[in-house]
């Protein structure tokens, strides 16, 4: 997939996007979706490992080098240890503001500073390289419909659809019929715990919280 400096939670957010409308589609959704899309990570990179269902650190001196991911494993590293999927949800908008705020700087979105009530100061954003976002999309169907096997997704990418098709991406299936995937998402998710027991199951636990408020058809973990 294109982009590959980004990472799974900014990737996650510009997919998104319906560029033809210029907003988010399933906003509600989206900060679960992006919480989810940076735990996962971590536990790709081995940061995050999993404990009877519970999150923790595996290296107290272990970062990124991204501000959103290191963001949130110093989180994880200084509240009470929760499960997978309290995470998803747990002041998941820090993460989502992050993403937003380190898009803006890398100039992928446009801020503009606006006023709540003609009071409070808040930020709204526009996406400035759609032709980005749009490759992204085509490049997540592809690995959602094929013909690539499923063994030659790379981790990340398998776990950037699998993720998106759990929180009903409109923007990857718009119709939200998930059922002739059924096969395909079950050994994507499969394939983004690569071959690591602890990790397939962090994985499956992220995915079984994002699924939890859509429960859409044939997603894996349901």
């Amino acid at each position: 997939m294109p982009n590959g400096p980004l990472s799974l939670p900014a990737r996650l957010y510009l997919l998104a996007w319906d560029t033809t409308k210029g907003k988010v589609t399933g906003a509600s959704q989206v900060p679960n979706l992006v919480r989810a899309g940076a735990l996962t990570e971590l536990a790709q990179r081995g940061l995050l490992a999993d404990a009877d269902g519970v999150a923790m650190p595996t290296d107290p001196d272990g970062r990124t080098g991204d501000p959103v991911l290191d963001g949130l494993l110093e989180l994880v590293e200084e509240s009470l240890p929760h499960k997978w999927k309290t995470w998803v949800s747990l002041r998941a908008r820090i993460t989502l503001d992050a993403v937003e705020a380190q898009l803006a700087a890398d100039g992928y979105l446009r801020a503009e500073k606006t006023r709540v009530l003609g009071v409070f100061p808040s930020v709204d954003y526009e996406i400035d390289r759609v032709a980005v976002v749009d490759r992204l999309r085509e490049e997540a169907r592809l690995v959602l419909e094929g013909p690539v096997p499923v063994d030659e997704v790379s981790p990340r990418d398998a776990a950037l659809v699998a993720l998106a098709a759990a929180a009903e991406v409109r923007t990857l299936v718009p119709d939200k019929d998930l059922r002739p995937y059924e096969a395909r998402l079950a050994a994507l998710a499969e394939r983004g715990g690569t071959t690591i027991p602890m990790l397939k199951q962090a994985i499956q636990e992220v995915l079984s919280a994002v699924a939890g408020t859509t429960t859409p058809p044939g997603v894996p973990g349901h």
